[in-house]
């Protein structure tokens, strides 16, 4: 007796992955690995699950209420990642004496946050990380900001700016305008949604949060709208009193962090922004986030970010290990650029496409489609047979480019005809210059 029908449906905040969204993913994430591996950067993978504790405490308040918390089947508390930069300081904690230094890993591969589900934003999303482990210098910030650049300009995205800040810049500004410094963690949390809630909206968490006067709270927005620039951060910090010595460790480190990139030639597409504030708990020095120019997807949000956290890796060991990285979210790029229509077409089929016009064809065909593939050419071989234009008409929406018609008098003759999808155009050539003449026809 059959059971009651299932409603089949996908958790909130998760989704199926169709094949004309896989293709132009694919074709993302392989011209970001190459880009992260042009650079020296090796790939690592680190478990879905962790302990709990690995976890929780490293984010802020507010991202550990984000966690997939639960007890295993063993009675352990685990929780899934939240991000790859928490289990990357466990993993080189944890393996530090077989790394090299520095150590340059890359990690493509989903995380998971309990987050509420809106344009852009998922629950379960995949990441694309750099970062640079045992270094302190500017130099180090620039390698990986230019890694991000390099990242986008190989997606061909045009669109974007970095803006960039410091945890440092922050602190002074935030103290600046008279907060206790030892509560300026829980203003940069306020700040960090500027974006999301307006000034008001930040006022009015400022003075939740602060437990301060609603004068304080627009003195400290005003003191970051007054940075505007780094020329203008320098003197709002002088007339505060901060001291050269943090001046030097924040502004100057900005400073020699933009030569770097420019020297890369992608100054046009690094911004100061006192605004950026990065909300995690674990950055200490430069931070940063990507947005996209374009109005019809500014509300996206930011689509690649990161910082640097020189004291997390020692969190889970006996030595500090500085580092910094950036972190590219795919599923948020990727609507945007199909929202802009920069996403392909979504066409996921072989470049070939070999139909036996009988079947007795059937084995010819099938030796032909094995002839293309050893020469290089992806072949998708039609199982459906039936009418030839139904065929044809199959593998034109899938994607492919040309079909190889296997049969009839051709066939008889050692022939076999090609036929260009695009264009309609049709040849006949002899079978042992079918490879050679598709690899042709897919060049043009």
């Amino acid at each position: 007796m059959a059971g009651p029908m299932l409603d089949v449906r996908t958790l909130k905040g998760f989704r199926d992955q169709l094949p004309p969204e896989m293709g132009p993913r694919r074709a993302m994430l392989q011209a970001i690995e190459a880009v992260f591996r042009r650079h020296g950067f090796a790939p690592i993978d680190t478990p879905a699950l962790e302990y709990a504790e690995i976890l929780t405490g490293k984010y802020g308040e507010e991202g550990d209420k984000l966690l997939y918390q639960f007890e295993d089947n063993g009675g352990r508390k685990v929780a899934m990642r939240y991000d790859l930069t928490v289990p990357l300081a466990r993993f080189v904690a944890q393996h530090q004496a077989l790394l090299p230094s520095p150590f340059r890993r890359y990690h493509i591969g989903p995380v998971w946050r309990a987050d509420k589900p809106q344009r852009g934003r998922f629950r379960e999303f995949v990441q694309c990380d750099a970062d640079l482990c045992g270094h302190n210098s500017a130099l180090a910030d620039a390698e990986v900001l230019v890694v991000g650049l390099e990242v986008l300009q190989a997606l061909q995205v045009d669109g974007a700016r970095i803006h960039v800040n410091h945890r440092g810049v922050l602190t002074a500004l935030i103290a600046a305008a008279g907060v206790d410094p030892a509560a300026a963690p829980v203003a940069i949390r306020a700040i960090d949604k500027l974006d999301k809630i307006g000034p008001d909206g930040v006022v009015a968490e400022l003075e939740r949060t602060l437990a301060c006067s609603p004068a304080t709270a627009r003195e400290v927005l005003s003191v970051f709208a007054e940075a505007s620039d780094l020329a203008s951060l320098e003197a709002v910090l002088v007339r505060a009193g901060v001291d050269a010595e943090v001046r030097a460790a924040s502004v100057g480190r900005l400073r020699a962090v933009f030569e770097l990139v420019a020297a890369a030639g992608h100054g046009d597409r690094l911004f100061f922004d006192a605004s950026i504030a990065r909300g995690l708990d674990y950055y200490t020095g430069i931070i940063y986030e990507t947005r996209l120019t374009d109005p019809k997807v500014a509300a996206i949000g930011a689509v690649m970010s990161g910082g640097r956290y020189d004291d997390l890796i020692g969190s889970f060991g006996k030595t500090q290990v500085p580092a910094v990285g950036i972190s590219l979210g795919l599923d948020r790029l990727q609507a945007a650029l199909r929202e802009l229509g920069l996403c392909g077409d979504g066409r996921f089929g072989a470049d070939a496409f070999v139909v036996a016009i009988d079947e007795a064809d059937a084995v010819a065909a099938m030796a032909l489609a094995t002839d293309l593939r050893r020469a290089g050419v992806s072949a998708e071989l039609s199982t459906r047979g039936g009418k030839i234009g139904k065929q044809l008409e199959s593998g034109d929406k899938r994607g492919c480019r040309v079909a190889l018609l296997v049969g009839g008098n051709e066939r008889a003759r050692g022939e076999v005809a090609i036929k260009d999808l695009a264009s309609g155009g049709q040849q006949v050539v002899s079978l042992s210059q079918a490879a050679e003449t598709v690899a042709g026809l897919l060049r043009v």
